[in-house]
């Protein structure tokens, strides 16, 4: 991995974070997953057996150690495409 952010050319750092990871309709946060992560834009990078983890994560049938209630609202505006 590079030392910068593909899309802004920031600085890219590793760190630990928080995911808000889909998989199908299942929605759930996985916590402290490793990162790299740009200090300009917040993307963020993963290698491929971290993302190959929090996918068997989601399939799985793990405990989750806490629950959170999540708001879902629909954005009602037409948003015009040109």
């Amino acid at each position: 991995m590079s030392n910068r952010c593909c899309f802004c050319k920031g600085k890219v750092v590793k760190q630990k974070v928080n995911v808000d990871f889909r998989w199908g309709e299942n929605l759930m946060v996985i916590e402290d997953v490793p990162a790299e992560v740009c200090q300009q834009c917040g993307e963020k990078y993963f290698q491929a057996d971290v993302y190959k983890d929090m996918e068997k994560l989601a399939k799985g049938k793990a405990r989750p150690s806490r629950h959170l209630t999540v708001d879902v609202i629909k954005f009602d505006h037409p948003v015009l495409v040109q």
